[in-house]
């Protein structure tokens, strides 16, 4: 049998890893709000921290890893929750969300973020990538799921998922403190990825 590619095994291992690190995330309980029936968690950081120090496909790779474990039936999200229902409830649309969530912030910070000079001018880059993939486009998916699945009106979806910007943008500032950190010390996570000077 032929020798695996070393960067193969590489990419298998931070896939597994951060699907892990995300579903570890979900150990601490979630938080329960009136408004709408989405409960506050970490593992959005996971899906965050994913995308930033992976790129867009290993990234968005290791949230389907986890997907795939949900749907399975495996108690894996925030609240020990799994299995197909979790998908169709609520929380649906921003559970999906997660996969385009990943993607979208790989792309830019592998793009745009890492290509910034200066420290300051990498980590606001860095930041507005984590809020436009991690909160964004996360939200364009659950607020109109959450509408449809609860019969609530639109805007009273999206007013409700209000109460989370706070904590996901509290969560964008450590993922960017991370990742511009992490990128700074291992250059080559992104396969090389030309960055500009400090």
């Amino acid at each position: 049998m032929a020798a695996q590619n070393p960067q193969t095994t590489q990419n298998t291992v931070l896939v597994a890893v951060f699907a892990a690190l995300i579903a570890a995330l979900g150990l601490v309980p979630p938080i329960t709000v009136g408004i709408i029936p989405v409960p506050i968690t970490l593992q959005t950081l996971g899906v965050m921290l994913a995308g930033a120090l992976l790129g867009p496909w290993r990234g968005m790779l290791s949230v389907v890893v986890l997907q795939v474990l949900v749907l399975a039936g495996l108690p894996l999200l925030a609240g020990g929750r799994g299995g197909l229902g979790v998908f169709l409830g609520p929380t649906g649309g921003y559970l999906v969300g997660w996969i385009p969530a990943a993607l979208v912030i790989g792309l830019l910070v592998q793009h745009w973020a890492l290509r910034r000079t200066g420290s300051t001018a990498r980590f606001l880059a860095m930041l507005l990538s984590t809020v436009l993939g991690g909160i964004v486009v996360i939200y364009a998916f659950g607020v109109p799921w959450t509408s449809v699945v609860t019969g609530l009106p639109l805007s009273t979806s999206a007013l409700g998922s209000l109460v989370f910007v706070p904590g996901d943008l509290l969560k964008a500032v450590v993922a960017s403190l991370v990742a511009v950190s992490v990128h700074r010390s291992y250059r080559r996570l992104l396969g090389g990825v030309r960055t500009a000077a400090r």
